[in-house]
């Protein structure tokens, strides 16, 4: 199907060594026939991921991003062992095939996993979909739902009861986004100083809930399945999982939600479909996921400021790397917009305590 997520080619300097790569999987997979074709999946700002075909069989290999910056962020074996261990539990893994620690292969770490076939939205809903509003909130409550289905999972019993520490989450959160913001920031990236002092004071004490938390929860990394788009039957990028409080992970979610009425500053900004008719505003949406998870809801304003604040470290890591030429990608020449937009997002939801 033509919508099925596609491949392209290589971005220059991201370029893999298939006379390496071949002769490694070869060597550790079964079934695998003659010389591969690689080529790059578009998205992503952060892991880099590729699709490995050979004539019979075809591959996603995942791998920290060239002169990356944050090593915690990019961990290829703790990523790989969140599929293994929670594939059960949540089906909509990937499954994972073996991890690589011997970086003479490819130059760093990295994973190969499944390759799962569908739909991977973008800025808008393709045409071709020809969804009307009412399918639309239907595949926008899909989306809530498997969100609500990995808070609701048992941690403990899948083995991965050690992967963060919930007790405290929220207060670390906090200062280690902000120590990680100084330490990414250039000297054209604002301060955060009154949005930083805000969330200091307005932090909640730990839920009594903890959680599997994505951490990376938006419309393009999750897979429609091309006979029904509003089943979802992927989740991907699991590379910031942990353990933690259920509403900072919803918090980070709504921030890359850009609803119909937002401004056209913050309409530029958009990375999925969150504006079209039948997609549920950012209030509804906290609102139904209430309703689903049982979680009560009570001051969604530091949530999604949390949210916000945390996108624009990503941001900023990410617009690091190319002030100081440890990437080409162009695409990160205006992440220092978004850092500043993000600001002014939050100082208004202070000021306003409405989503």
């Amino acid at each position: 199907m033509a919508l099925t997520d596609q491949s392209t080619g290589i971005r220059s300097g991201e370029e893999l060594d298939a006379s390496l790569i071949d002769p490694y999987l070869k060597a550790h997979l079964a079934d695998l026939h003659g010389t591969p074709a690689i080529s790059q999946f578009p998205g992503g700002a952060s892991n880099l991921t590729y699709l490995i075909q050979y004539p019979e069989r075809e591959l996603v290999l995942r791998r920290p991003p060239f002169g990356h910056k944050a090593r915690s962020a990019h961990d290829m074996g703790r990523e790989y062992r969140i599929l293994n261990q929670l594939k059960n539990a949540f089906p909509y893994c990937p499954q994972a095939y073996l991890h690589c620690t011997d970086e003479s292969v490819i130059g760093s770490e990295f994973y190969v996993m499944q390759r799962v076939k569908g739909i991977i939205l973008r800025s808008d809903l393709p045409p071709e979909l020809a969804l009307d509003a009412r399918q639309t909130e239907d595949l926008c409550k899909s989306f809530i739902n498997k969100l609500v289905d990995l808070h609701r999972v048992d941690y403990q019993a899948c083995g991965l009861g050690d992967l963060g520490k919930p007790q405290g989450y929220v207060q670390r959160q906090i200062s280690g986004w902000s120590e990680r913001y100084e330490k990414a920031r250039t000297p054209d990236a604002p301060a955060w100083e009154q949005v930083q002092a805000w969330l200091a004071d307005k932090m909640p004490a730990d839920s009594p809930t903890s959680s599997i938390v994505h951490n990376d929860y938006r419309f393009d990394n999750v897979i429609l399945d091309p006979d029904n788009p509003m089943n979802i039957i992927g989740v991907l990028d699991w590379e910031l999982t942990t353990l933690g409080d259920p509403l900072m992970d919803l918090g980070n979610t709504l921030a890359y939600w850009v609803q119909a009425d937002d401004p056209l500053p913050v309409q530029l900004t958009r990375r999925q479909p969150s504006n079209a008719p039948g997609m549920l505003t950012r209030q509804a949406f906290v609102d139904y996921y209430a309703e689903r998870s049982g979680i009560r809801i009570d001051n969604f304003d530091f949530y999604y400021t949390y949210g916000l604040f945390r996108l624009a470290g990503i941001v900023q890591q990410i617009y690091y790397r190319f002030f100081h030429g440890q990437t080409q990608d162009k695409r990160f020449a205006r992440f220092i917009d978004m850092n500043r937009l993000l600001e002014q997002m939050s100082l208004n939801v202070i000021t306003k305590s409405s989503l």
